[in-house]
């Protein structure tokens, strides 16, 4: 373990048991995409969308076991950046960092703003009241990591708890309106149909990244790290499938249904009532994404700081808890900017989420190259590491212009280290500076 490492662990306390750490992986990762992309997924290549479903809940394993391996012969707060940083140098887990810290204050809005919606409908509610909602989903989270991660992980813990048997109960209430009949025809669109749908679905599966970034306070991380990415991963998989499996059976989507495919399939059996369950459950899946991916932006932003990458005030630590409230407030702020440019109708949802995007799969690809070179000694690693990186680079030129985003990010991170490079030439000048 490197020293930068030694010296996290002993400032943030390790407090996620395996349960807390699967909570707070299948948090991350089942978000909002499992209430809307099941349902376009079915329109845009028919019931063959359920072959890329199961090819994309294999492929996500070797995502997950590549950053779970990572964490656990790696902890660290920093992440990704940090395995990459072991693996290429300072520069370059510097710059992966800053990929993951410059997504979290533009994702966050993009996820509650989706699962606000879902209340905003059943409720017939205006901008102001919509984005209040979706202004208390970041909220709570941000103020709840104030006070450590052992509350928030056993928050999580409960949450993921009732997310999971929600989704259950729809799979189940759905299956006596299953029909053989609904997979006729079964490739309406063609092969092409198929591989554009997957690539729509890797969205549903970011998200084994954000837990890396917390490894440091993981209990026995070298054994529950892997462990908990294993278990989350079987589960993850196994629901969306399952999902997109009963949304196609039920033909629970198509022209406006498609967008809300969960409610649809749910009210099929549970009528208004599963309107309401469904909405409600989308403000706990939010909740639940936010408060993964809050608590590793804050941690990177904290890591970034100690090691002189980003502002000294990013690094601040609470005094009583040692949570790091000084990334917390970065993304506070960056989350109220972007929640005013959708309020004021600046950017589109659309326009909004297509950045993040962009940034998380450069920071996967980032963490399969490290893990290339990092796991080389085990052949799990490497397998998974390369099967990984291939599935990534595969996706990136697909992304359309939001792929220069990360460019972007580059030369913010070049600016950067330039005016911090001129202070430190002027002091080693200057002979009244102490």
């Amino acid at each position: 373990m490197s020293r930068t490492s030694s010296v996290e662990t002993a400032k943030l306390q390790a407090t996620l048991t395996l349960p807390q750490i699967v909570a707070l992986y299948i948090g991350s990762v089942i978000g909002s995409g499992i209430l809307l992309v099941p349902g376009l997924t079915a329109e845009m290549a028919g019931p063959a969308s359920v072959i890329a479903w199961l090819l994309m809940s294999v492929l996500v394993i070797p995502m997950a076991i590549t950053m779970g391996l990572l964490a656990a012969k790696y902890p660290s707060s920093g992440g990704v950046s940090h395995f990459v940083r072991l693996a290429y140098g300072n520069k370059a887990g510097h710059l992966v960092g800053s990929f993951f810290l410059l997504s979290v204050p533009i994702g966050g809005p993009v996820v509650a703003d989706t699962c606000a919606q879902y209340l905003a409908v059943l409720l017939h509610w205006g901008d102001v009241q919509t984005y209040t909602v979706a202004s208390l989903i970041l909220i709570i989270p941000l103020a709840m990591h104030v006070f450590g991660l052992h509350l928030a992980g056993k928050v999580q813990t409960v949450v993921i708890s009732f997310i999971v048997a929600i989704l259950l109960l729809a799979i189940a209430s759905s299956i006596p309106h299953a029909s053989v009949d609904n997979f006729t025809p079964f490739m309406p669109s063609g092969w092409k149909s198929v591989l554009q749908a997957a690539g729509l679905m890797f969205w549903c599966f970011i998200g084994w990244e954000a837990v890396t970034h917390l490894s440091a306070e993981f209990v026995d991380p070298r054994k529950n790290a892997i462990r908990g990415v294993l278990w989350s991963a079987g589960i993850v998989s196994l629901i969306y499938f399952a999902v997109a499996f009963m949304t196609v059976a039920t033909h629970s989507y198509g022209g406006s249904s498609s967008v809300a495919a969960l409610s649809v399939m749910v009210q099929r059996s549970l009528g208004p009532a599963g309107g309401w369950i469904v909405a409600v459950t989308a403000i706990f899946i939010c909740f639940a994404a936010f408060n993964a991916y809050s608590s590793a932006g804050a941690r990177i932003a904290y890591t970034m700081a100690q090691a002189g990458e980003a502002p000294k005030w990013l690094g601040a630590l609470h005094r009583k808890y040692r949570t790091p409230i000084g990334g917390l407030a970065f993304i506070a702020v960056g989350n109220a900017i972007s929640m005013a440019a959708l309020l004021f109708k600046t950017v589109s949802l659309s326009q909004l989420i297509a950045l993040p995007n962009a940034t998380f799969i450069a920071t996967y690809i980032g963490g399969c190259l490290a893990g290339i070179r990092l796991l080389r000694d085990t052949r799990l690693g490497r397998m998974s590491s390369w099967i990984s990186l291939i599935v990534t680079l595969g996706l990136y030129p697909f992304l359309g212009w939001p792929a220069l985003y990360p460019l972007a990010v580059v030369v913010i991170m070049m600016i950067w280290n330039l005016r911090r490079s001129r202070p430190t030439d002027t002091t080693d000048r200057n002979p009244f500076t102490s």
